[in-house]
């Protein structure tokens, strides 16, 4: 069939800009699922919401805190308590057409959550100077995940619009939290992707820029996120300081120690301390400290390493100073190697777009990623995964104030998706 994106480019734009304007949250994404839902309902889809899709002992750092404010947002923004009701809780949802064909069940995963960032208001910012600048303080998509999802939804229209011409099934995941690497864990142990043949996700931008695609990705590096708890004994400072436990000193000793972990000599390793909030007041003897760190790994067993390393030296700082501890997991992603069947699949989806380079050599991705997860679970189930880059050249770098990407590159973007999708379901 002939795939020209054309006809859908108003659409990619329109609702990319739209979302850009209401940034959230990961875990607190409720308008934005209730946008996603309108439309797939729009197209004829079956939509799964709630616990359906998200398995609530598997979620990582979901904050009620920041549930509760996105669920008073999406009332305020006119989302009715029966759509409310039907997440129970949960953002993200998928979308299931079934062409009434037999076929391969194909799974496509995009994200749709934001990064804590204030986003620019320089007059030379496109966003800003076009209108569609985020409304939401502090909030802000700087990682493209407003592009993916329009995508997405540009996709499932695709799709619906050319259900008599496919087989099979396919489900489209709309993800929750991504950022921070907490939010595929859940989808995953839902068990929504594991009657999928084939899965399929993809990152704008990244090492790539507009006109080209990579289909060959390296460098998706294991991560672990953790938040540390110290507690001590507070007391005055002056009249009785040894009656106290320090949980402050347990925390700094336990950075210093942690950026001096041996790295490991089998590949890359990371790891970082972002945030430490301790101490009461000037002279009281610090009771209290968080920590909140991640290490990464290039494999499994280096995170592993990593990880379990930076476990003993917070036990013993909090030894050392007779402080009591608590960890807690926040967020996880997996490395994952294509599968050689899909990289040609994207390789020819790739070649048939007009003008596009397809990068088959191997370039480093090198960060974290959790669509990883979901994968990494296909391919436990026997299934056939991979994971793509869609170029797109953009003013600056991924999670920045000045973050925006050339939305030229969404048409080439959907086009190479739905090449993918024809390959795969034709019938």
């Amino acid at each position: 069939m002939s795939i020209s994106a054309a006809a859908y480019h108003d659409q990619l734009i329109s609702i990319r800009r739209h979302l850009h304007t209401m940034p959230e949250e990961g875990w607190s994404e409720f308008t934005t699922t209730a946008f996603i839902v309108g439309k797939l309902r729009e197209y004829g889809y079956e939509v799964l919401l709630g616990t359906k899709v998200v398995n609530p002992e598997n979620c990582l750092g979901r904050s009620e805190k920041v549930v509760a404010a996105g669920i008073e947002r999406a009332r305020a923004n006119g989302v009715s308590e029966e759509l409310l009701a039907e997440m129970g809780g949960y953002t993200g949802c998928v979308g299931v057409i079934d062409t009434g064909r037999p076929g391969p069940t194909l799974a496509c995963r995009f994200d749709i959550d934001c990064v804590p960032v204030t986003e620019s208001t320089e007059a030379d910012h496109i966003p800003a100077k076009e209108g569609f600048i985020s409304k939401c303080p502090g909030l802000m998509h700087a990682c493209g995940h407003d592009a993916h999802t329009s995508t997405g939804l540009a996709l499932a229209h695709w799709i619906a619009d050319h259900k008599d011409e496919l087989k099979g099934r396919v489900k489209i995941l709309f993800q929750p939290a991504e950022e921070g690497v907490r939010g595929a864990a859940g989808m995953a142990a839902s068990g929504i992707v594991d009657d999928a043949d084939f899965f399929l996700g993809a990152h704008i931008a990244m090492m790539c820029r507009s006109g080209e695609i990579s289909v060959k990705p390296y460098g998706f590096l294991c991560t672990t996120k953790l938040d540390v708890t110290f507690k001590g004994r507070p007391a005055h400072a002056g009249v009785e300081p040894n009656a106290g436990r320090n949980a402050m000193a347990a925390a700094c000793n336990a950075v210093v120690q942690l950026l001096g972990i041996a790295r490991h000599g089998s590949g890359m390793t990371r790891i970082n301390i972002g945030q430490l909030t301790a101490g009461e007041g000037r002279n009281v003897i610090p009771s209290s400290a968080l920590m909140k760190m991640e290490v990464r790994g290039e494999t499994g067993e280096i995170n592993d390493y990593m990880r379990d390393s930076a476990v003993q030296i917070i036990k013993g700082c909090a030894l050392a100073q007779g402080c009591e501890y608590s960890i807690e997991k926040m967020g996880e992603a997996v490395d994952l190697t294509n599968d050689e069947e899909l990289v040609k699949v994207l390789t020819e989806a790739g070649n048939r777009v007009a003008g596009m380079k397809v990068r088959d050599d191997a370039m480093n991705f090198g960060g974290s990623e959790d669509a990883t997860i979901l994968a990494r679970r296909v391919q436990a189930h026997g299934g056939k995964a991979a994971f793509f880059v869609i170029g797109a050249d953009r003013p600056s770098g991924h999670h920045t104030a000045r973050f925006d990407i050339d939305e030229k590159a969404l048409d080439a973007g959907l086009e190479v998706w739905a090449n993918a999708v024809e390959i795969l379901l034709a019938k």
